[in-house]
């Protein structure tokens, strides 16, 4: 149960975190959330399985919707190069 109390106020924060401007389009809070979010993700898996973890792990792709963006744009650039090779 401690988990899931977690998840939930990380959640809270990160909405309290983004709905407050920010001069660098709240890069820094990202990287901040990630950390914090990264274990808590970890512990709900290995206490509540890994449903509930992909449902968090849900929960937090849709904060980190432009970073996760930006991944994808970044792995299919690097990809991309490998096959033209």
């Amino acid at each position: 149960m401690m988990p899931l109390i977690a998840a939930a106020l990380w959640a809270v924060l990160a909405f309290v975190m983004q709905s407050i401007p920010s001069n660098d389009n709240h890069w820094r809070r990202a990287y901040v959330l990630m950390a914090i979010g990264g274990p808590i993700l970890i512990w709900v898996v290995i206490e509540n399985g890994a449903w509930t973890g992909l449902a968090v792990f849900t929960l937090g792709a849709s904060v980190f919707r432009w970073p996760l963006y930006y991944l994808y744009r970044w792995l299919v650039g690097k990809l991309g190069k490998r096959k033209e090779l």
